[in-house]
């Protein structure tokens, strides 16, 4: 469930979106605590949508149960499709004018969740992810379950800590171009991923 946990929250972080961009602009603007600040609103955006997820899909235990292999495709699926979307979306066209005011943290902090708040199409991420991996087993212990949830915030700071670390080493170097490749390399991973899940459902090593 750990390593489950932590795999969402990277997934569900690393794509490059507005709040991506915006933590990146941050970065090199402001400073990496100015953007992993930022990372921090985003994650906190998140993991709401994840409890809002993983509740309304602890209605379905028995449909869950019955159709485990089928939602388990479907989760695949729908990753692929994420991916590819990933892949394929320019999120340069989220590219703000430096702001000559650097706000607080809290600010900052704020604004990003807000950002990624304002997007709840990441409830059918977080709804192919925890198919895919089964994530909400029905009879779970409260504790195996907080343990799971706690590991998406771990893995979702992970990639925001990764992302800003990085940004920061390289901001002479970093443009336009290495965002949209950086988006393309992660979309990439992700069909990649969603193509294994397919095929160890289709010879029967699912992981689960």
């Amino acid at each position: 469930m750990l390593v489950k946990g932590i795999v969402v929250g990277v997934v569900v972080s690393a794509p490059l979106g507005p709040v991506g961009v915006l933590c990146i602009q941050r970065t090199l603007n402001k400073g990496r605590w100015y953007g992993f600040v930022t990372g921090l609103g985003a994650a906190l955006s998140d993991i709401c949508y994840a409890l809002l997820t993983g509740y309304g899909m602890s209605f379905m235990d028995e449909i869950i149960l019955k159709h485990q292999v089928f939602l388990q495709v479907v989760g695949s699926v729908m990753l692929m499709a994420f991916g590819l979307y990933t892949f394929r979306s320019n999120s340069v066209k989220s590219l703000r004018p430096p702001s000559a005011n650097r706000g607080t943290y809290y600010h900052n902090f704020f604004t990003a969740f807000l950002v990624t708040f304002s997007n709840p199409l990441i409830i059918f991420l977080f709804i192919g992810l925890f198919a895919r991996f089964s994530f909400v087993m029905p009879g779970s212990a409260i504790g195996f379950q907080l343990v799971g949830y706690l590991a998406i915030i771990i893995g979702a700071l992970l990639w925001w800590f990764c992302l800003t670390y990085f940004v920061n080493k390289v901001r002479t170097h970093f443009n336009v171009r290495g965002i949209w490749i950086l988006n393309r390399v992660i979309g990439v991973v992700v069909m990649v991923a969603a193509v294994v899940g397919l095929v160890l459902i289709m010879t029967g090593n699912s992981f689960s």
